[in-house]
């Protein structure tokens, strides 16, 4: 077995958190384009540029918000 040095343990564990942050992205934006319709630019750079808490929040939004904005000006994406 190959040994894996800290540094690339590091590497390994940012890698793993980003795809996950991406998959959340690409699975948000196909709830809020099913229940909104197409996504306007500003929503699209707003999620491809979302922090993990700014996700979460959105994320329960989008059940519960009558407009797409509403899903966007949650408090908890503003902290």
């Amino acid at each position: 077995m190959k040994y894996i040095t800290s540094v690339e343990r590091i590497g390994i564990a940012k890698g793993i958190k980003q795809g996950i942050a991406k998959g959340e992205s690409k699975l948000l934006k196909r709830l809020l384009e099913r229940r909104f319709g197409a996504l306007p630019a500003w929503a699209t750079e707003k999620l491809s540029n979302a922090t993990e808490p700014a996700l979460d929040a959105w994320g329960e939004a989008v059940l519960t918000a009558p407009t797409l904005e509403a899903v966007f000006n949650s408090d908890a994406t503003q902290k």
